[in-house]
């Protein structure tokens, strides 16, 4: 069944927080040169990337790009046509699907059971576990122990389920787009969740659709797209990198002497927008002209206008 093969992928905990540049630090996965062939499709091109210890990693790209072949080939699910996956130093062996932690985008829960019933059934299946007082405290599982699991709100459900995938106390953990259809307060609350088990020095891997998402919990990323990488860093490396310009916009007469703004101006019947490399070189250039301030706005570059840059797709297309 879909809740048996789902707890069979579980691991080991983890190392140092992140708090350095995760490209210097000991990896804990390290991918090399990993291809795909469907036929005569590549569906993986030969990609390669590493991942620290103790961080949250984020796998991006449209549909079809090969990110979920890509995850699929790591936690062992699919047999990749070439490469090879070191976990901790060596080949990662087939005791992998038991040490690492996964929740699927969807898993089917016992019928009948009770959620205190559903984590204990689970937690026998194991020999090295997360006490089941730990996992309620760090899922948030408290206020619906004694519901039918199959009977829980999404949120609820993708709480239990990530306690599932942490009750062998893994030291890696495979999200795989955990929080889609969920309302944002669920989100949200799913998001400290994540953070919670990184401060305990687990390594997160994470597939996502929301942009907001990936900004907020990676620490690093790679965006993937036509079986290839053709992104790597920090959110705040990959937006300098690729969008470091700044857009600046205020209400304006159309007569508003501009010569002495840098950057690129666009005039609006009313309204100014501005792209800057420098926010503050353009507040005190617009000051020094006695521009009505009270109605600017900054606009910063997010993942979303990166990846459309990048891929020129909608993630959800």
């Amino acid at each position: 069944m879909l809740y048996l093969r789902a707890l069979q992928n579980a691991q080991p905990i983890g190392k140092p927080l992140f708090t350095a540049n995760p490209h210097l630090m000991t990896p804990i996965l390290d991918v090399r040169n990993l291809s795909k062939h469907y036929k005569t499709v590549e569906a993986v091109k030969g990609i390669s990337f590493s991942i620290p210890a103790g961080i949250c990693f984020g796998l991006l790209g449209p549909n079809g790009a090969g990110k979920s072949t890509t995850i699929e080939m790591i936690e062992g699910i699919k047999t990749p046509s070439s490469g090879e996956i070191h976990y901790k130093g060596r080949n990662r062996g087939a005791d992998f699907a038991q040490q690492c932690g996964i929740q699927f985008q969807s898993t089917a829960l016992p019928d009948f059971l009770l959620v205190r019933e559903v984590l204990a059934l689970f937690h026998s299946f194991y020999e090295k576990t997360l006490g089941i007082n730990e996992l309620v405290s760090l899922c948030d599982l408290g206020e619906f122990l004694n519901h039918e699991a199959n009977k829980l709100s999404g949120g609820q459900k993708q709480r239990l389920l990530l306690a599932l995938a942490l009750i062998n106390d893994p030291e890696i953990v495979f999200l795989d787009e955990p929080t889609t259809g969920l309302d944002p307060q669920s989100r949200r609350r799913f998001w400290h969740l994540v953070d919670n088990i990184k401060k305990q020095g687990k390594t997160v891997i994470l597939t996502t659709h929301y942009m907001d998402e990936a900004e907020s919990l990676c620490d690093d990323l790679v965006i993937i797209d036509h079986g290839e990488i053709i992104a790597r860093g920090s959110p705040r490396q990959l937006l300098q990198e690729h969008l470091p310009h700044r857009q600046i916009s205020l209400d304006a007469n159309d007569d508003f002497d501009v010569s002495a703004i840098s950057g690129d101006v666009t005039r609006s019947p009313g309204m100014l927008t501005i792209e800057t490399l420098s926010v503050e070189r353009t507040l005190q250039e617009l000051q020094s002209l006695n521009a009505d301030l009270s109605s600017l706005r900054v606009y910063n570059p997010t993942l979303e206008d990166l990846f459309l840059k990048l891929t020129g797709h909608a993630l959800r297309e």
